[in-house]
């Protein structure tokens, strides 16, 4: 079976999701770290077609540009392509629309790491 090399996840803008919340002076709009959110997630759940069963995928860089307000209330749909697989790194190019035209775009490299080397790196740092 092929992979799939494009994803797209939809979530509805609310009022936790706004620049507001976070302390800017923002309106009830959606805010950057949210929209950057919702580009990361559709890049793992892209990811997820290509690892193994022990294996999962941690965010390492993302570049972006927040375009266009989106208010709340509107959905808000980012599509991720998968550019490239350099041995564990993978990177996305990801465009993000609301219900009126594009309002985000950006690249975002994700490295594929076994679950226990996740866990055993944040243990360790955990007793220091």
């Amino acid at each position: 079976m092929e992979k799939p090399t494009e994803y797209s996840l939809t979530w509805e803008v609310t009022d936790e999701m706004t620049a507001k919340r976070i302390g800017s002076a923002g309106s009830r709009i959606l805010s950057t770290p949210n929209m950057v959110a919702l580009m990361e997630a559709t890049a793992l759940e892209l990811a997820k077609a290509y690892l193994a069963e022990d294996q999962t995928t941690v965010g390492a860089e993302i570049h972006c540009r927040h375009l266009a307000p989106t208010p709340v209330g509107m959905k808000v749909t980012a599509t991720a392509r998968l550019r490239s697989i350099e041995r564990r790194k993978m990177w996305f190019d990801i465009e993000v629309n609301d219900e009126k035209g594009k309002c985000g775009e950006g690249s975002h490299l994700r490295i594929m790491v076994t679950q226990q080397g996740m866990k055993e790196k944040a243990e360790k740092k955990a007793e220091n």
